[in-house]
């Protein structure tokens, strides 16, 4: 009798370091006299590490927030990924959160849920698609948590449905702005929130009719991204959160805004 030995190989996650994007970017701009005047906490916040990417979502090195967010860096080409969470209760009502004065980039503009990055680490990292959405699955819990104090029992992984990536850049003001490859995630579920008033100064859920009507109201001011999937594609994907959905999950291609 024979015994069929199989090998079991263990994949190593992808090595992505600093030292790598000097190099590719040796004119980035490094000084510090950015950050000068803003709020100690958003201060330390910039120093968490992203996930620096080619026009194709693949990891390249790791950068600073910081320095992903310059537009001076942005100008000469940094790409980073992030990840955009749409949560709905069980109404079908999306929760929006207006973002807090003391951020750095778009304060007190009204947004999606969460919208954040996946940092350089392991368990948030890929190099592949499949790797890549369960990185950005376990950021958006955590910043769920971090932002609203939303515990993650409540988002579990595998109630988040992705649905395509979408490639933009953005000015903030003249000096701060995003260029992202951003997965657009949706979760439905009920949820308890506490939000952090660091990051969060406001929150709401709405319908679509009142959505529209928040955006003719001149006196609100929305992030560029959530305009861009609101003007796209969300309320079709919307009319479609309890039949139909999957048609509109893991999409290929990267949709260029």
């Amino acid at each position: 009798m024979s015994t069929t030995v199989t090998e079991t190989r263990t994949v190593e996650p992808v090595t992505i370091t600093a030292e790598t994007i000097l190099s590719l970017f040796p004119d980035i701009d490094t000084s510090g006299d950015a950050l000068e005047g803003h709020d100690e906490e958003q201060i330390r916040l910039m120093e968490e590490v992203c996930i620096v990417l080619d026009e194709n979502d693949m990891p390249i090195g790791t950068a600073s927030k910081k320095l992903c967010h310059l537009m001076t860096n942005i100008d000469k080409g940094l790409l980073h990924r992030a990840f955009s969470v749409f949560l709905f209760n069980d109404k079908n009502e999306l929760l929006l959160q207006q973002r807090a004065s003391e951020k750095i980039t778009f304060p007190d503009m009204w947004t999606n849920t969460c919208c954040s990055h996946p940092l350089g680490v392991p368990t948030e990292t890929g190099s592949n698609l499949p790797d890549s959405i369960m990185g950005v699955k376990r950021a958006a819990q955590r910043k769920l948590d971090q932002e609203l104090g939303i515990n993650k029992e409540q988002v579990p992984l595998e109630d988040f449905h992705f649905l395509t990536r979408i490639h933009y850049k953005a000015p903030s003001n003249g000096q701060w702005g995003e260029h992202e490859i951003d997965y657009i995630l949706f979760i439905k579920a009920n949820v308890d929130v506490h939000a952090n008033p660091n990051e969060v100064q406001a929150t709401q859920y709405v319908s679509p009719d009142a959505l529209k009507q928040l955006f003719e109201d001149p006196n609100l001011k929305f992030t560029p991204w959530f305009k861009l999937i609101c003007n796209s594609m969300l309320f079709e994907w919307w009319q479609h959160l309890d039949s139909g959905l999957e048609k509109y999950e893991n999409e290929q291609e990267i949709r260029r805004m």
